[in-house]
């Protein structure tokens, strides 16, 4: 259950109200985007995201960059990315516990990992791979869509923001991470 109160459509300030209207006679409403609607700026700031994705996708291609999305949200530990990404992974025929990966895209998902554990970690050798298949720009892209995709994740689970129903035949699937459990954190 999420963590903060939600408002009524009808509570929302003028813009997001707008903009709440706008998704949902897209269908495109999502527990996520309910909780930041609370707040148009916020909004706003996070639905930057599509246009990553957009740049994203057309860099490494839509399997590579749902692989790559994958393994940052389930480095991070977020349920509801983690399980929105094993959905679109199904759908492109994959099984997400069960990867066989190209080259290009064992790189991205090391690379998701590591700038989830460790930004300042990621190595020489791990960027030289990358520039086999990706140029300085694509490269931007990719980090820049991994930072956005974290900032998601936490802001998700933080706040604690419900699976949405489409997604709960899945819960199942999710694997919380465990590579941060000896991780000591100062009071």
């Amino acid at each position: 259950m999420a963590r903060v109160n939600l408002k009524t459509p009808e509570e929302l300030d003028p813009q997001s109200k707008a903009a709440y209207d706008d998704l949902n006679s897209k269908g495109k409403i999502t527990n996520m985007k309910l909780v930041m609607l609370q707040d148009y700026g916020t909004y706003l700031a996070f639905m930057g995201w599509y246009d990553s994705w957009a740049s994203l996708e057309k860099t490494v291609g839509q399997r590579a960059a749902t692989i790559y999305a994958h393994s940052v949200s389930t480095t991070n530990g977020c349920q509801l990315c983690s399980l929105f990404f094993i959905s679109d992974l199904k759908e492109l025929g994959l099984d997400p516990a069960n990867l066989v990966l190209e080259e290009n895209e064992k790189l991205l998902q090391q690379l998701g990992a590591q700038i989830v554990k460790d930004p300042t970690k990621v190595s020489d050798e791990l960027l030289d791979g990358l520039r086999k298949y990706y140029t300085d720009t694509e490269i931007i892209i990719i980090v820049g869509f991994g930072a956005q995709m974290q900032a998601t994740n936490n802001f998700n689970s933080v706040l604690g923001v419900d699976v949405d129903e489409r997604l709960l035949p899945l819960k199942g699937e999710f694997k919380p991470a465990t590579w941060r459990e000896n991780i000591r954190i100062e009071p």
